[in-house]
């Protein structure tokens, strides 16, 4: 019996999307709930699931734009399962497998950098690199995954005679070490000048993102204000309590929290960078949705937590945590994209010292965040050097006046730099203490 495996719909005002990989070989064993293919539409990559195990026919090819609920492949059920396919293993592990290259989250903390720490002599036993009764050999480091593992335990393999099946020297290794210089001049060869250019087609998330950037630039009034942000209290108080922090919640402190509360209440007490435009009116939530940018090997995303406003710092670190994982994994989906009333980014991941970020519509306000750099400044009448960072607040001024603009980031930065403000809604402790 063959049952068909059908396009799945990403939205209600979806009706194409595009087959942007198949994860199985044509005519391979599937398992049932594997993941065969991933869809991509212009907000969200949605996986393909295999609803029974048996041999998959794929009838649509790789990179193929595609109508909702059209037959992608078909499963026959009937077939026997090879002796040579692939044991079933732990949803777990498979996402453990998956999940290897971390997208850069523009939440994230790459303004600091730290050098690799030395592995101790335990490494192989701590990490479970290899089994620990195996022989001693120069490939015992390498890392195996856990379907690699399947594999070659169920062909009587180890690493050696996989690293050895693997080993030939081509040409293009051969061009590497001369263009390090390894050998002398002498042996040299001339290096061979291409023109070649590579065609790359755009995919339906990068379509629908070039059309909101053109729109933002010829349908708003979009003006950019600046000003810096000494993060001296900030650091110290991640320094202090980072171990505590981590053994509690279980996530790491980062800035991106302190941002996120200090945006609120930031937008608290200027309402209209917390408003929208739609048709002749101006709508301003009393809700505070507050969309985290995220650098994904897909594309820029723009996913969104919700009523930030009831939320403790711990609890909107941990959210942010949950969507960088999410993101890891390729499982952000549109419900988690949709809405927003502000959004913070983080160029400063990337070693930005200064940008204008683009408005994320219909919102009209984004803060974008930029690299921690050490330099002086006055203090007291006196030059000290402290860790300081420009921000940026790009708006709408057909919404936000001149004012209020300049208002919010003088907000912000004073939260950023007196965090125990923001235990007061952004007041001053001594005027709350006077009753002022």
């Amino acid at each position: 019996m063959k049952i068909e495996i059908r396009i799945p719909s990403p939205g209600e005002s979806i009706s194409e999307v595009e087959l942007a990989k198949w994860l199985v070989e044509n005519g391979s064993w599937v398992e049932r709930d594997q993941e065969i293919a991933e869809v991509e539409s212009e907000k969200a990559t949605l996986p393909l699931l295999a609803s029974n195990e048996g041999v998959i026919e794929i009838l649509i090819e790789t990179g193929s734009t595609v109508k909702v609920n059209q037959i992608a492949c078909t499963i026959d059920t009937a077939a026997q399962k090879p002796k040579g396919a692939v044991k079933s293993i732990e949803k777990k592990e498979i996402a453990e497998e998956k999940v290897k290259t971390k997208p850069r989250l523009l939440s994230g903390e790459a303004e600091i950098k730290t050098e690799a720490k030395p592995r101790p002599d335990n490494y192989r036993e701590l990490s479970g690199e290899v089994d620990k009764g195996s022989n001693s050999s120069e490939n015992d480091k390498v890392k195996i995954s856990p379907v690699a593992r399947e594999i070659m335990k169920e062909h009587n393999l180890n690493v050696d005679d996989v690293i050895n099946g693997l080993r030939r020297i081509s040409s293009t290794d051969v061009e590497a070490v001369l263009a390090l210089g390894a050998v002398s001049p002498k042996q040299q060869v001339p290096k061979i000048v291409t023109r070649n250019e590579e065609r790359t087609k755009m995919t339906q998330l990068r379509k629908k993102l070039s059309q909101r950037l053109v729109s933002v630039k010829n349908e708003t009034a979009m003006l950019t204000t600046f000003n810096e942000v000494d993060m001296s209290a900030v650091m110290r108080i991640r320094q202090t309590h980072q171990d505590a922090f981590k053994a509690k919640y279980g996530v790491k402190l980062g800035f991106m929290s302190f941002f996120t509360k200090a945006v609120v209440e930031a937008l608290k007490l200027h309402r209209t960078a917390n408003s929208r435009i739609e048709g002749d009116e101006i709508v301003t939530p009393s809700f505070y949705d507050i969309g985290i940018a995220v650098q994904t090997p897909k594309g820029l995303m723009v996913p969104v937590l919700r009523n930030v406003e009831v939320l403790t710092l711990p609890q909107i670190e941990q959210e942010i945590s949950a969507i960088a994982e999410r993101a890891r994994a390729g499982r952000i989906t549109l419900s988690d994209l949709e809405g927003g009333t502000f959004t913070i980014t983080n160029g400063g991941v990337f070693g930005s010292l200064l940008s204008t970020p683009i408005l994320n519509p219909p919102q009209s306000g984004i803060l974008g965040m930029h690299n921690i750099v050490d330099r002086p400044i006055a203090v007291n009448g006196k030059v000290e050097i402290r860790p300081m960072m420009y921000i940026a607040l790009s708006y709408d001024h057909r919404v936000i006046d001149g004012p209020d603009s300049v208002g919010f980031l003088v907000t912000v930065k004073r939260l950023l730099e007196n965090p125990e403000r923001m235990l007061i809604e952004g007041g001053n402790p001594e005027k709350l203490l006077l009753g002022l």
